[in-house]
């Protein structure tokens, strides 16, 4: 797999210079993977082209489009960039947000962007790894935005080609960094066109600190639920928060005890998916040691069980990377190929 691109860009006048500098640059990738994604031209285009989903998108794109003009924009300009259609960059940016209303689909489980990670805050060791899973459409077409904003701002963020920064995992100069984990609730929890998961991940990139990361997600108004791990280099600190739609929130403090999070709400009362993916990789993970770095590495490159392994490499879900956050080193790895034999292919200093 070539190792991801990384563009530094800004300060630009406004988003949509950004966003069509990203496309411009990045014009080839976006239009590979629009043409590869099967999600996207199997289920996606042919439900946008449809009666039925006209209400849908026009709520998701007027709510969305209000409350993050900025990042609408932005989108805007990714897709004037890159020389793609608006359309099919939206639905990407909403699959989430649309595929639990494609008639006749009872089930996204074969869509979903599998990750998992493990954290800790103990004495002589905080860390937050995480695999990067998802479907093998997405090989090949990952970039790393460096984004530069007027108001000093400046992120790092791993980026799946067409969509806003990110969907995926990130840090910022205030040495605040996220990951991000996929929760299934079922149909009756979601909320038809609310707000897209991937405009508040886009949102948390400039963030200044834990609490101003979760106000942004407690007023989101999300459409769909999702699982944030903020990690603040700061205050030492990793919270775990899940959330649903409704304004819906719970938070964990990761400390001394290591905690594994899949695809499945652990702390907050939804009803959801039955998941056995996520849960026998949480059975897994349970079984195996987490007293060091290396530890870790070990469990998330783990191919134990050949039907769920927790580091995925195909044919439908893919570990595209693996993320290091060490929050007393204070760095900031991305490591490509298997974790348990590592080869870092970015290093980043937080703050």
């Amino acid at each position: 797999m070539k190792r991801p691109e990384i563009f530094e860009v800004g300060p630009c006048e406004d988003g949509y210079e950004m966003g069509f500098l990203i496309g411009q640059r990045f014009s080839k990738q976006i239009k590979s993977r629009l043409a590869q994604d099967l999600i996207l031209q199997n289920q996606l285009l042919p439900f946008a082209h449809s009666p039925h989903s006209q209400s849908l998108l026009k709520s998701l794109s007027e709510t969305n489009m209000k409350k993050y003009p900025k990042y609408w924009d932005e989108l805007r300009g990714t897709a004037q960039g890159s020389g793609a259609p608006f359309l099919e960059m939206m639905l990407l940016n909403f699959r989430k947000e649309i595929l639990p209303f494609i008639l006749g689909k009872k089930s996204v489980d074969d869509t979903n962007d599998d990750c998992s990670d493990i954290l800790v805050v103990g004495e002589s060791m905080a860390v937050a790894a995480h695999n990067e899973d998802a479907n093998v459409a997405l090989v090949g077409h990952t970039y790393l935005i460096k984004g530069i904003l007027p108001n000093g701002v400046c992120f790092t963020a791993y980026t799946y080609a067409g969509e806003l920064p990110s969907c995926a995992f990130g840090f910022n100069n205030h040495g605040l960094a996220f990951t991000l984990n996929s929760v299934p609730p079922c149909g009756h929890e979601i909320a038809a066109g609310a707000i897209g998961r991937n405009f508040i991940s886009r949102d948390l990139l400039e963030a200044q600190s834990t609490y101003d990361a979760l106000a942004r997600i407690y007023t989101s108004e999300a459409s769909v639920g999702h699982s944030y791990n903020l990690i603040d280099i700061k205050t030492r600190r990793i919270l775990n928060v899940e959330t649903a739609s409704r304004n819906r929130y719970s938070v964990y403090e990761v400390g001394a005890m290591p905690f594994f999070h899949a695809n499945m709400y652990l702390h907050l009362e939804v009803q959801q998916e039955h998941d056995e993916n996520s849960l026998s990789r949480q059975k897994r993970a349970a079984m195996l040691p987490k007293g060091s770095k290396s530890d870790f590495l070990s469990l998330l490159g783990d191919k134990n069980d050949t039907k769920y392994p927790i580091y995925m490499t195909g044919p439908l879900l893919y570990t595209l990377c693996t993320v290091v956050i060490d929050l007393d080193e204070k760095t900031f790895s991305i490591i490509e190929g298997d974790p348990k034999e590592p080869e870092t292919s970015f290093a980043f200093s937080i703050l």
